[in-house]
């Protein structure tokens, strides 16, 4: 587990990390109604560095839009969201990469069922960036949980209380002694892992399931699909069947708290020779410079 570090950001100030609360009767305790964005701050010597911040925030921008939470956009623009992932970042003075999870909390008391209008309140905090899934290798298990729908809950909004589903999933995953689950449609179509985006490999081609099959349009999701069409790889986005990461040449997984981890294993079947491909590890790599030095693209924020 990594421990938030000890200053946090929640409303309009820094406070301690054991005072950063949101009451029991607030919507977002009694609902999980709260949206999330996480992105990495890469740390070198006295420069600290944000990837693709203005997307994350406009992620939570609309995040917000979806559910209806409607005061985020009127009281936190761009700028104030900077200054104060700046702020956080700063009093922290982490000496090492880190994520920071912004989150924006409904938290009117006992509002009932209801959304627009309702106070809020935005908190950020900084963690060590461990990742939550193995980068040697990872074994997938198909879970017998379903992805939400997006006409129940919007994959593309980070909901926190629909982070249930990818409990279940990965829970199940992890007692039946895999690293993680990957979550099918109810037409039994390849969605994305509990936290993650999944591509795979056929024949030179980069396959990965498009917008409309219940995922989150992930933003290293995105960061990969332009480094590949920069290299030249064709990309393909389509509804996934399971069997076909059974005959896979690769299957890796991507996201802010993944990276590009490679999948040797999908339910007891071992992916191709067991090893990272080609174009695997080739789009590991750029994305990694991306992450931290290569800002060919306006990727990179300094936060000074």
């Amino acid at each position: 587990m990594a421990n938030p570090y000890p200053h946090v950001y929640l409303g309009d100030r820094i406070v301690a990390a054991e005072a950063a609360t949101v009451g029991v009767a607030s919507s977002a305790v009694l609902y999980g109604l709260s949206v999330y964005t996480v992105f990495p701050v890469h740390v070198a010597g006295a420069a600290r560095t944000a990837f693709r911040l203005d997307d994350h925030y406009r992620r939570l921008e609309e995040s917000c839009k979806i559910i209806g939470i409607d005061r985020f956009a009127r009281e936190w623009d761009y700028q104030r969201f900077y200054a104060a992932v700046v702020e956080v970042v700063g009093r922290n003075a982490p000496v090492e990469d880190v994520f920071v999870r912004a989150t924006v909390h409904v938290v009117e008391s006992i509002p009932g069922t209801r959304v627009r209008g309702c106070a809020i309140q935005v908190s950020i905090f900084v963690y060590d960036a461990v990742p939550i899934v193995p980068q040697d290798g990872m074994r997938l298990k198909s879970s017998p949980w379903r992805r939400i729908p997006d006409n129940a809950i919007p994959s593309r909004a980070k909901v926190n209380g629909a982070y249930v589903n990818s409990v279940l999933a990965k829970q199940d995953a992890i007692d039946s002694g895999y690293d993680d689950c990957i979550f099918l449609d109810s037409n039994g179509h390849v969605c994305e892992l509990s936290a993650a985006n999944i591509f795979l490999v056929r024949n030179g081609t980069l396959i990965t399931p498009d917008v409309s099959c219940d995922i989150l349009d992930g933003i290293n999701r995105r960061t990969i699909l332009t480094l590949a069409a920069e290299d030249g790889i064709p990309v393909v986005e389509r509804a996934v069947d399971l069997t076909e990461l059974y005959i896979a040449d690769e299957v890796f997984v991507t996201g802010t708290s993944a990276g590009a981890a490679p999948v040797f294993e999908v339910d007891g079947r071992t992916v191709a020779d067991g090893q990272a491909g080609p174009i695997s590890q080739a789009l590991r790599k750029r994305h990694a410079a991306a992450l931290r030095t290569d800002d060919l693209h306006g990727w990179i924020t300094p936060l000074n």
